[in-house]
């Protein structure tokens, strides 16, 4: 079978050995597409992963052979995701699934970007789930990424009518800003770069340039009566953007990190102080919050219609260059025709 795998600075087109069932519970599925995360191009550029390592986890697929005791069956499209929690650990117990070492262990095998994967009797069991015909591959395989996107606003603990700030309006910024619509709270973006800010505002979210940092956050205290917003949702690991996160957000407020930033300056620990906040961070979904992810999607009340951009397997390579410079929103790799 074909698969993606990484050596070095590019990906290759190279073909293995099919992955076959045996004696193993669970599925060997054929990928209908998969989509591109930013762990997959944070992973490439920094040459996270040993050469010949399959990326991708955003998958789409077809059951073709299973021996398991859940309804699943041959035929079957469903979508599921990587990793399961144990449920059961000190980190599970305190609500950190991501850290949850067997959650860490759990995986997708190969990975996403090859022509079929192996996927386990837990899987089946907690984070997969049949795809209705209302909605197409493309949409469906944002049902990862949205869930992680809720754990976030779940670790928030928003109250009714509360109001959030987006920073950075890429595809999961998009995605976060839709999901904080779809959950009841105020929601406002910003962005450098204009088309981006273009499609936020065609998606109901309110958006503005953040080139000047004082004129921006003077328009949210404006829009917030003097306070700033409840939360800041960082999406953009820019440094620029903690400069807007600790100007936006009002006092006692709340920070999530959903993003690396590279330089790695930090906080001013004095603004956390003097203002009360709490800065947190948030990383992937548990069942439960992929299950709100599946019925936001399917339900409609989360849009993610033209967010995304088809290349074949083949042209894999050209999707992460053209992510990397921002030239798409999001890369959605179709590996089989349904």
């Amino acid at each position: 079978m074909k698969t993606a795998q990484v050596y070095q600075d590019k990906i290759i087109i190279k073909d293995m050995e099919d992955v076959s069932l045996g004696n193993r519970r669970g599925a060997i599925v054929k990928v209908f597409g998969c989509g591109l995360c930013g762990s997959d191009i944070v992973k490439f550029r920094q040459k996270i992963m040993h050469d010949g390592a399959v990326l991708g986890h955003e998958i789409v697929a077809e059951i073709v052979e299973i021996n398991s005791d859940t309804k699943f069956k041959a035929g079957d499209r469903i979508v599921t995701s990587h990793h399961i929690p144990c449920g059961e650990c000190n980190f599970c117990r305190h609500g950190n699934v991501s850290m949850c070492r067997h959650f860490k262990k759990t995986n997708i095998f190969p990975g996403g970007f090859s022509e079929k994967v192996f996927v386990s009797e837990e899987h089946l069991k907690n984070t997969a789930y049949l795809v209705p015909d209302s909605i197409t591959n493309e949409e469906i395989s944002f049902y990862e990424p949205l869930g992680c996107c809720i754990r976030a606003i779940k670790r928030c603990s928003l109250l009714k009518g509360d109001s959030a700030l987006v920073t950075g309006l890429g595809s999961i910024g998009l995605l976060m800003g839709e999901a904080l619509k779809a959950l009841g709270y105020k929601v406002w973006g910003c962005d450098l770069i204009p088309e981006r800010i273009t499609l936020a505002n065609k998606m109901g979210i309110k958006a503005f340039c953040s080139k000047n940092i004082d004129e921006f956050s003077a328009i949210i205290k404006d829009m917030t009566n003097d306070y700033g917003v409840d939360a800041v949702f960082m999406t953009s690991g820019a440094d620029k953007a903690i400069d807007i996160a600790l100007k936006s957000v009002r006092q006692g407020g709340k920070i999530l990190v959903f993003s690396s930033t590279p330089n790695n300056n930090g906080y001013a620990n004095n603004e956390i102080y003097y203002k009360e906040l709490t800065v947190l961070g948030s990383y992937s979904p548990s069942p439960e919050d992929l299950k709100d992810s599946f019925e936001l999607l399917t339900s409609g009340r989360v849009n993610v219609k033209n967010l995304t951009t088809v290349y074949p397997l083949s042209k894999i390579q050209e999707a992460f260059d053209d992510t990397i410079s921002n030239k798409i929103f999001k890369a959605y790799i179709e590996i089989n025709k349904r």
